[in-house]
């Protein structure tokens, strides 16, 4: 069963930096795409940012500058750096792998809590 597990959430002040780790279990990690998305309660799940088997990245409008996404196929795992974190940032991120037009694997999520 593939499986996707994330760290690295918490609490931090407005400006502060985060990195999320997300490591992948029992998937040829190399050849998915990777994404982290965030939820607030009762909104949509949108997409922070992704990264292609091929490493080309892509961002939301309104982390772009502030966040980067990267990868390491030697450990399975994907990472986001989260710097000059707003409070609107705030949610709980979830790690997503897929492979060409099939559904995605989701991991649990991670809160992220940007508050002073």
């Amino acid at each position: 069963q593939v499986q996707l597990v994330e760290s690295g959430g918490g609490l931090v002040q407005p400006g502060g930096s985060l990195r999320l780790s997300c490591l992948a279990s029992r998937i040829i990690f190399s050849l998915y795409t990777m994404g982290w998305y965030r939820q607030d309660p009762g909104k949509q799940r949108e997409l922070v940012a992704g990264i292609t088997s091929g490493g080309i990245t892509n961002y939301a409008d309104s982390v772009k500058g502030r966040f980067t996404i990267s990868r390491d196929n030697a450990k399975n795992t994907v990472y986001l750096q989260m710097n000059s974190l707003k409070p609107e940032d705030t949610a709980v991120y979830y790690c997503a792998a897929q492979k060409r037009d099939y559904a995605p694997y989701w991991g649990q999520g991670t809160q992220v809590t940007v508050s002073s």
